[in-house]
């Protein structure tokens, strides 16, 4: 078994090209990489976990990119397979006065291979806690299976689990993506989701603490309700829901806060806080996020996020 984890990550990468103004009209694109789990793991590396990431690159001319910008943050690649095939990318606009732009290009991707091939089970072991999305099992049916495995694993050794369900309607339908949850559910210790496109979306719930209770009755005993309507989260734990705000009126991108969120609350849980602290902690973390472009690139570090935090 390797180095000791505090974080492990299941998902895909996918090449960030993002623009200040309309794609339609835009010179220049800016370069980056994101994908939602990855996106959670340089959160919390930022912050000073030790997270690990678990995907497949395709041998593309951005392999290169992206397995050296990794390398650079820290993460643990060593089950990262590189494979004949393409990665995915996505395009971010934001024209003046309108809603931001996003499109993307993910089917048949390398991504789109992960299977339970890639799940070491010593790997798994090595971490503290194992995290997924909803987007990474709708990349395929083996990817599903890939990230049972590793829940099961993870679950009955007695390891953290943290699942956000990320529900896309341009990825899958609301049922499928419930089907998926449920298949995983008796594994999940932890789970985030967006009130306004997960719970109504997915469970027809449209109350935080009919969420939470909804989840708690399946087991999950921390669920983090993240309302953009009340422009806070609601974290729901041992009964109890606290209110944590979300600091920041000074909105450029929000591409990504969602993850860099969680990436920050399971470094605040793995570092010994409280849910309600973590949270707290994660709220800053993505508050700073939005106020640069990219979903990964403005991913604040930890001085920064720290300073904020102990003098809120």
């Amino acid at each position: 078994m390797g180095e000791h984890l505090d974080i492990i990550t299941i998902g895909e990468s996918l090449i960030e090209l993002s623009s200040s103004t309309s794609l339609a009209y835009t010179q220049t694109l800016n370069k980056y990489y994101g994908g939602d789990t990855l996106c959670t793991a340089v959160a919390a590396q930022r912050l000073g976990s030790k997270a690990g990431y678990i995907t497949r690159v395709g041998n593309d001319p951005f392999k290169e990119f992206l397995m050296e910008s990794w390398q650079l943050e820290g993460l643990d690649i060593s089950q990262v397979k590189l494979i004949d095939g393409f990665n995915g990318v996505y395009f971010i606009g934001h024209p003046e006065n309108e809603e931001k732009e996003f499109v993307y290009y993910r089917k048949k991707t390398a991504a789109t291979k992960l299977s339970i091939d890639d799940i070491s089970m010593d790997y798994i072991l090595s971490a503290d806690i194992i995290y997924t999305t909803g987007s990474t099992q709708s990349l395929s049916l083996s990817a599903k299976e890939a990230v049972k495995k590793a829940f099961e694993t993870a679950s009955q050794n007695g390891m953290c689990t943290a699942y956000d369900i990320n529900y896309d309607c341009r990825l899958w339908s609301s049922e499928e993506a419930k089907e998926a949850f449920e298949d995983l559910a008796p594994y999940i210790e932890i789970m985030f989701l967006s009130l306004e496109h997960d719970s109504v979306r997915v469970f027809d719930i449209d109350s935080p603490d009919k969420c939470i209770k909804y989840l708690w009755d399946k087991g999950i005993t921390k669920v983090i309700v993240k309302s953009a309507k009340d422009r806070g989260y609601f974290v729901g734990t041992e009964g109890d829901i606290v209110f944590v705000e979300f600091k920041t009126d000074e909105i450029i991108d929000s591409t990504g806060s969602g993850d860099a969120f969680n990436g920050a609350f399971l470094h605040g849980i793995n570092s010994g806080m409280t849910p309600v602290e973590a949270a707290k902690l994660a709220a800053i973390d993505a508050a700073i996020q939005c106020h640069g472009m990219g979903a990964i690139k403005s991913t604040p570090y930890k001085e920064q996020v720290y300073a904020a935090y102990y003098n809120s």
